[in-house]
């Protein structure tokens, strides 16, 4: 069953399934990786890393265009309360996965004298123009800035990707609606939910 690229009434398209899940694998295979850094961290490591990151920041405006211009099936039944929880959820996901890797852009500008990071050693990245003509004890306190605020950011996706799993899980299982299904490709939708 092949899904049709924009969204429809009752599911999500292709498009935004493929960018979903490729965000989402990207996220977490990010997180691992962050977490198995060590200082000095293995320069490998850090270029995979910010690689991701920065796949991530691209496929996060695609996505944000995406859902502009096609915008995202209606919610389903359910409380006020419940979808103001998962709209409030969803805008702060929206948020941190654009925000998270352009703090670390941002950073690693701040840090890095002007040098390009390279991506997937495919093509390089510049770095941030205005942070890279700032003398290094200019851009310091900078640089400390943005690596709070994607450490930060990061742990909380740390704490969200568990709970938005969770609410999917419990959206199928107990409330048996269509919530999870309609962002997987190739699935039925359960009628009637």
């Amino acid at each position: 069953m092949n899904a049709p690229l924009r969204d429809q009434p009752a599911r999500y398209g292709a498009v935004a399934m493929t960018l979903h899940w490729l965000i989402a694998l990207a996220i977490i295979g990010n997180i691992v990786i962050g977490l198995s850094m060590t200082e000095p961290a293995m320069p490998a490591l850090i270029a995979l890393h910010k690689s991701i990151g920065l796949t991530v920041l691209v496929l996060s405006v695609l996505r944000l265009v995406w859902r502009w211009v096609n915008p995202a099936p209606p919610p389903l039944e359910q409380s006020r309360w419940l979808r103001a929880v998962a709209r409030g959820l969803h805008h702060l996901f929206y948020f941190m996965i654009v925000a998270i890797p352009l703090a670390g852009w941002l950073m690693v500008s701040a840090g890095s004298m002007g040098h390009p990071t390279s991506v997937f050693g495919l093509f390089n990245w510049p770095a941030f123009p205005v942070l890279t003509d700032m003398t290094r004890s200019v851009a310091r306190p900078y640089h400390a800035a943005f690596q709070t605020i994607h450490v930060v950011l990061a742990w909380a996706m740390i704490f969200l990707i568990p709970l938005h799993i969770a609410a999917a899980l419990y959206h199928h299982h107990f409330h048996r609606d269509n919530i999870l299904l309609r962002m997987l490709p190739g699935v039925k939708l359960r009628s009637g939910a």
